[in-house]
């Protein structure tokens, strides 16, 4: 199989794992309204994607973490954070931390978005700022995100106890944020020397 072959291959198996996860969340979710706050941004990104996949075409390694991301999001939908039967009582806890996962994949897969941004637009030359520049940019993402949560709990009593998924936790607002702040130095840390390889293949 040649190498266009193989890029066809990955973008129609892209396309049908994410079709696939979005009509089975689809299906008599816990609650519709709750379920489109949450696949919203998938959606989102998956437009913006095809806007912008033949001007500036990402690595496979970063289109694989925005499906993985969206996978995430759509699961959360169909079930709401509080309530995905796997993480009921795992470990021992005492609440369902299945919205963590969600905000650690919130810092961790924005990271090499931001970090294949900077260093293919040149936007930041000095090799040292760079890891601090795509830290914060995540830890201002997930803030600008939990300020979304409010504004809908505001805007809508009914879901905002499933869109937010306190679960009661009083602190649950700044552990989602540590969580996406630990993502995204994981991320950087795990996947630097793996996103540099793919990185040299295309023209930056």
């Amino acid at each position: 199989m040649n190498t266009n072959n193989k890029i066809y291959a990955f973008e129609i198996l892209w396309l049908i794992i994410f079709i696939a996860v979005f009509v089975w969340s689809a299906i008599n979710p816990k609650d519709y309204y709750t379920w489109a706050l949450e696949v919203v941004p998938a959606v989102v990104g998956l437009g913006v994607i095809a806007a912008t996949y033949r001007s500036f075409k990402l690595t496979t390694l970063v289109y694989v973490l925005i499906l993985i991301h969206c996978v995430i999001l759509m699961i959360g939908g169909h079930y709401t954070y509080a309530e995905v039967p796997l993480f009921n009582d795992l470990f021992g806890a005492s609440r369902n931390n299945y919205d963590k996962v969600g905000h650690f994949a919130q810092g961790f897969i924005p990271a090499l978005i931001t970090r294949e941004i900077i260093l293919r637009k040149s936007i930041i030359k000095g090799v040292r700022w760079q890891p601090f520049f795509i830290i914060c940019f995540c830890l201002a993402f997930s803030a600008f995100y939990e300020l979304i949560e409010w504004w809908v709990a505001l805007l809508s009593d009914e879901a905002a106890e499933s869109f937010l998924g306190t679960q009661g936790y009083v602190w649950d607002t700044q552990s989602d944020m540590g969580f996406a702040l630990l993502g995204a130095i994981v991320s950087l840390l795990s996947l630097r020397k793996t996103h540099n390889r793919q990185l040299a293949k295309i023209s930056i």
